[in-house]
């Protein structure tokens, strides 16, 4: 049972790590990416091609270190990120949405054809996982105490960058691009900026799937698993707000991971019908979000109105201060 907890937590990491990057993408800035899965899976391939023994089963088996494979991945996938992002940033967001599916399905159809680089259906197996040589059975442990601290500096970064005036233009991109741009902000480099880091974070969550599965194949990367949970966990936990985000990976990937547990134990003809039933089920909750609560969980209002009063309580402490400071100064 507790194999199995540290199992599912570090796939909620990985998913809140994806999150967290369309967070940048969607929530800050308003780009309607429907390409997740290409990232998550350039980012999953390209470490594992870099640091695999040798092989003749697909490209690279170049051995070298994880931590050089996990910014290869991230490289990798900012590098692609660029070059989509050229050509389709200029698009409205509906023509964005669909060149962005149509770039994932590209992808995934390249890793399965594509035997002699990616290994095709066959997949890649035997990418090395950090500290399995040194920690043995204690693997799965390290993994998750690694992937929480990486996970929680990469939570500080992104929500720095987006309470920074960088941020701020991202906001203003999104909830009006004709005011932004009047104000004399360049929005297509913006709007570029943010579509390669939110990609950036999803190969390096690719990255970090790979070595701790320490197998990937295409089946991994179906728009399913990797791009339509992706975004009910955003919209259900809180579209614009990190917080909200990661909220919204824990909470649908338990009852993702819940209802599987549920169905396992149904008689197997009718095993197949019950997966169907999992992703209507995702899909009620999520119709029942957006009704009950239109901005997720934690909505990035909610969030904005925390900090205000947070704010508003510490400049009022600090005039009790100065003013029992004067008072004090005055009776001497």
């Amino acid at each position: 049972m507790l194999e199995y907890a540290v199992f599912s937590l570090s796939l909620v990491g990985i998913y809140g790590i994806l999150t967290l990057g369309l967070n940048v993408q969607w929530g800050m800035t308003g780009l309607f990416n429907i390409g997740v899965a290409a990232f998550f899976a350039i980012g999953a391939y390209t470490s594992g091609i870099l640091t695999t023994p040798p092989t003749d089963a697909h490209l690279g088996g170049f051995a070298l270190p994880i931590p050089v494979g996990m910014v290869g991945a991230i490289v990798v996938s900012g590098i692609m990120a660029f070059f989509v992002g050229i050509i389709t940033l200029k698009l409205r967001a509906d023509y964005l949405a669909i060149a962005t599916i149509g770039i994932a399905e590209i992808v995934r159809l390249a890793l399965k054809n594509e035997t002699e680089i990616t290994g095709g259906v066959r997949g890649m197996p035997g990418i090395p996982r950090p500290f399995d040589e040194m920690l043995g059975g204690q693997y799965e442990l390290a993994f998750l105490i690694m992937l929480l601290i990486l996970l929680g500096v990469l939570f500080i970064g992104l929500e720095k960058a987006r309470t920074s005036a960088w941020g701020r233009v991202l906001r203003g991109i999104r909830e009006n691009e004709d005011t932004t741009l009047a104000a004399g902000k360049d929005v297509v480099n913006f709007r570029l900026q943010a579509f390669v880091l939110g990609c950036c974070v999803m190969g390096f969550a690719g990255a970090l799937y790979a070595h701790f599965i320490s197998f990937i194949s295409p089946d991994a990367f179906k728009p399913m698993l990797a791009t339509f949970l992706v975004w009910v966990m955003l919209i259900a936990g809180g579209s614009g707000n990190n917080k909200g985000a990661l909220l919204g990976a824990v909470a649908i990937w338990a009852i993702w991971s819940g209802t599987e547990i549920i169905t396992g134990m149904l008689p197997a003809d009718l095993t197949t019908r019950a997966g169907a039933l999992r992703v209507l089920l995702i899909g009620v909750l999520l119709e029942v979000i957006l009704v009950t609560r239109p901005e997720g969980l934690l909505s990035e209002a909610g969030e904005r109105m925390r900090m205000i009063r947070r704010e508003a309580r510490r400049d009022k402490l600090a005039e009790d201060r100065g003013a029992s400071g004067a008072r004090s100064s005055a009776g001497e």
